[in-house]
C-alpha cells in the first residue's frame, strides 16, 4: 500500500537563510545562521496583495523544522496535510513557518537559557519580524499562532503564558507537564548511564563515596557529564539510553542553567547517591506548566484560543500532566479545549487534523 499523493496544488515551501544575532556566540557553539523553511499556501499569489495568518511549527526533541517538510512514505508531511485541509475547506489558507531550533543537546524547550541559547528571543524577536518582512502576513498577534508536540507542545503553551503579546492562539500536543511524573522516573536510568563515565571507575569490593561527590547537594558535575557529552558528540549513532540521558541533560540545561557551574547547568540528582536535590528540583518546577498557570493567568486569558490534547497511553505519562494543566486552566477561568485519544506519545501527527483547523478558525 502506498500513500496516494494529492491531485491539487500543494502550495510551495520556500527555504530562506536567516542570520541570527541572538544565537551568535551561544554556549554550545551551535550555528547562528540557519535555514528557515516557510510554506506558502496555493492562494499565495504574487499577483495579489492578499495577506495571511501565520503559524509557527515547534517540533519535538531531536527534531528540526526541516523534519516536518521532508517527504514521508505512508503519511503526509505537514505541508501536504495543510494543502489537503485547505482543499477540503476544513481550514483557511495560512503561512506556516518551520524554525530550526536543534542544538548539540538534541534540542531545547523554546525558552531562554544561558546554557543553551536564547531560543524564546530567537523566535519572538527575530523570526517573527523576519517572516513578517519577507511575506504578506497579517502581522499582528491576533493572526499569529504556534503549535507543537512534546517539547514543541511545551514551547507552545509556555509561549502562550510568557509571550502572549506575540501569539493569538496556541496548540499543545502532548506537551511536557507535571515534571514530578514525566522526568523524575527516568533519572535513575540517566544516572546509570552517566556512571559509566565515573572517575575513578567502579571496581568490585568495598564501596566508598568518591571524594568529590555531589552529595554536597550542589548539583555540580564531577566530570562524568562532561565526559559523556564529549563521547556522544564524537559518535554518529547513539543508543536509546544515550538519547534519553542527553534529553535529561538538555532539560537540566533548560530549567536550571548556571554559567558558574560545569557545563553551564546544575543537576537535580546527586550523581553518586541518586538523592533528589530539593533546591535544584524546585528550580525545575518553576518551569512546569501546571505551576505557571496561576502566575500567567492574565496572559492566557488574552489568547483567542488554546488547544491541548494527549493520548491516554502516553508512555511518558504526559496525559496526567495535561489533565492537571486543564484543571488549573479551568480553575482560573481560562477557556480552552482539551481532548484525549487512544494512542501513545509516538506517531500522533494525525492530531493536526483537529489543531490546525482550530488555529485557522481562531486566527482568521
Amino acid at each position: 500500500m502506498a500513500l496516494k499523493r494529492s491531485k491539487w496544488s500543494d502550495g510551495q515551501v520556500v527555504v530562506l537563510e536567516h542570520h541570527s544575532s541572538v544565537l551568535e556566540g551561544n554556549p554550545l557553539g551551535d550555528p547562528s545562521v540557519r535555514k528557515l523553511p516557510v510554506w506558502l499556501p496555493p492562494q499565495y499569489s504574487p499577483g495579489t496583495k492578499r495577506s495571511f495568518p501565520v503559524l509557527f511549527d515547534l517540533v519535538g526533541y531531536t527534531g528540526s523544522g526541516h523534519s516536518h517538510t521532508n517527504w514521508r512514505n505512508f503519511e503526509e508531511n505537514v505541508p501536504e496535510r495543510l494543502a489537503r485541509l485547505i482543499h477540503e475547506k476544513n481550514m483557511g489558507p495560512c503561512i506556516v513557518v518551520f524554525p530550526d531550533c536543534f542544538t548539540a543537546l538534541g534540542g531545547n524547550q523554546y525558552i531562554n537559557s544561558s546554557a543553551i541559547g536564547r531560543y524564546a528571543d530567537y523566535l519572538t524577536r527575530e523570526l517573527i519580524p523576519f517572516v513578517d518582512n519577507e511575506f504578506r502576513t497579517r502581522g499582528s498577534r491576533e493572526h499569529r499562532g504556534c503549535f507543537g508536540k512534546s517539547s514543541g507542545g511545551y514551547g507552545a503553551i509556555v509561549h502562550g503564558m510568557r509571550y502572549a503579546k506575540y501569539w493569538g492562539a496556541i496548540a499543545d500536543h502532548s506537551g511536557d507537564a507535571y515534571f514530578d511524573f514525566i522526568y523524575r522516573s527516568d533519572w535513575p536510568n540517566t544516572l546509570d548511564t552517566l556512571a559509566r563515565y565515573r572517575n575513578p571507575s567502579r571496581k568490585p569490593g568495598v564501596y566508598r563515596l568518591i571524594r568529590k561527590s555531589t552529595s554536597t547537594k550542589s548539583g555540580l558535575d564531577d566530570g562524568r557529564v562532561k565526559r559523556f557529552l564529549e563521547k556522544v558528540w564524537e559518535q554518529e549513532k547513539l543508543t536509546s539510553s544515550e538519547v534519553m540521558t542527553l534529553m535529561n541533560l538538555c532539560m537540566a540545561a533548560s530549567y536550571d542553567p548556571d554559567p558558574r557551574a560545569p557545563n553551564g547547568f546544575r543537576l537535580p540528582f546527586d550523581l553518586e547517591t541518586g538523592e533528589l536535590i530539593e533546591r535544584r528540583w524546585r528550580t525545575w518546577l518553576k518551569h512546569d506548566p501546571i505551576h505557571l498557570v496561576k502566575t500567567h493567568a492574565n496572559n492566557l486569558k488574552t489568547l483567542k484560543g488554546i488547544y491541548i490534547d494527549c493520548g491516554w497511553r502516553d508512555q511518558y505519562h504526559i496525559h496526567y500532566g495535561c489533565r492537571i494543566l486543564s484543571r488549573e486552566l479551568h480553575k482560573h477561568g481560562i477557556k480552552h479545549r482539551y481532548e484525549e485519544f487512544d494512542d501513545t506519545h509516538s506517531g500522533v501527527d494525525y492530531r493536526m487534523e483537529l489543531s490546525l483547523p482550530f488555529l485557522s478558525r481562531t486566527l482568521r
